[in-house]
């Protein structure tokens, strides 16, 4: 069963916990949620919904929980953009493509970095 996807917000949150190895709920509200104004509770519901989709874990720690990531988040973005490639671009990257193609703003490190997956995907296909 593929996991629920997440918010901007709850992507965030997922980070700064995955950053700092593992946070306890009034350490994830200090850092996280203060600098966004947001409440304890609103913070707690945050990090309690991010582990009812399986991407935090807790454990007790010293009469407390401590949250720490369950998966990556770059695994988890990589979820996404497959989720919106398949639902949105009809399966095919080639809008994708496009688009970076068109918008011009990817440097000089990026294009080498996407040539090097296109090599990689003719190996691929040479292999098969």
């Amino acid at each position: 069963m593929p996991q629920k996807t997440i918010g901007d917000q709850e992507l965030a949150l997922l980070r700064e916990v995955d950053a700092a190895g593992s946070l306890s709920v009034a350490e994830a509200a200090e850092q996280f949620g203060g600098p966004r104004a947001l409440a304890r509770s609103t913070v707690l519901t945050m990090l309690e919904r991010l582990r009812a989709k399986g991407h935090l874990k807790r454990a007790s720690a010293g009469g407390s929980y401590r949250y720490s990531a369950a998966i990556e988040p770059d695994s988890l973005a990589e979820r996404a953009l497959e989720s919106f490639v398949a639902k949105t671009l009809g399966g095919s990257v080639t809008p994708l493509v496009a688009f970076l193609a068109e918008r011009g703003e990817v440097s000089a490190k990026e294009r080498a970095e996407l040539e090097r997956l296109l090599d990689r995907l003719k190996s691929k296909e040479d292999e098969a």
